[in-house]
């Protein structure tokens, strides 16, 4: 199967670690991975902070960066930028009924990728071993508009010598939200205090999601405390034989 990588700017720009161990997960299986230098920003942005006219030209490109029709599949470490182009990119599309068309076609093929992974390459297993304790935090955008439900979880059941354990409350946003944190700062420190409490009280010693964004604040919010437990992507994890 030949795959595209979406790698995301923020992944692009502060965790290249997380695109080279998508890489290496995808090749494991059996994937040919292929990326698109043209791809830039998906316009989540410029989308969610009111910019709607503004994120149309990013729209055209990743259209143009990911159309394709050789790509099997796009694939993304990030629920929250598949989100973006699944929930969004038909409604941005909408004044142009060329792009829509484009949009259209291509909606069907982005992918996070523990949704990929489970769902379409029919896959739990990934060979990985990670001999740490383990809680999951489920990402806002991932859960609620992506819906990839319990392919994570399933993912990292499989994974050799790692123990998963229970996040209280795991469902409850961590506070970063992209624009939200500076613009409600006082309220997002709040909503990360919660989830960094929830987060010591597993005693694990890593917290793992599909979104570095998140992982950025809540990974930001154990540091600070001292608190030793440290915020690790999906994939790496997945891509580690121990």
């Amino acid at each position: 199967m030949r795959v595209a990588l979406f790698i995301t700017c923020v992944n692009d720009t502060l965790f290249p670690e997380t695109g080279k161990a998508t890489v290496t997960v995808l090749e494991r299986l059996g994937c040919e991975v292929v990326f698109p230098f043209e791809q830039t920003c998906c316009g989540q942005m410029h989308a969610n902070s009111g910019y709607q006219d503004e994120a149309v030209p990013l729209v055209r490109r990743f259209v143009r960066a990911f159309g394709d029709p050789s790509y099997d599949a796009i694939v993304s470490p990030s629920g929250s930028c598949v989100a973006m182009v699944h929930d969004q990119y038909r409604r941005l599309a909408a004044g142009d009924p060329e792009l829509a068309a484009q949009v259209e076609a291509l909606v069907p093929r982005v992918f996070e990728l523990s949704q990929f992974i489970v769902g379409e390459l029919g896959v739990e297993d990934v060979g990985a071993t990670y001999p740490h304790r383990v809680t999951y935090h489920p990402t806002c955008h991932a859960l609620r508009l992506l819906r990839v439900g319990d392919a994570p979880l399933r993912l990292l059941r499989a994974v050799r010598e790692l123990e998963l354990v229970e996040l209280p409350d795991a469902t409850t946003c961590c506070g970063f939200g992209g624009t939200f944190a500076v613009k409600n700062a006082d309220t997002s420190a709040a909503m990360l205090s919660d989830k960094v409490r929830a987060v010591l009280d597993t005693g694990a010693e890593a917290c793992t999601a599909g979104d570095n964004s998140c992982l950025l604040h809540i990974g930001g919010g154990l540091s600070r405390g001292r608190t030793g437990v440290r915020a690790v992507h999906l994939a790496e994890i997945l891509a580690s034989t121990g």
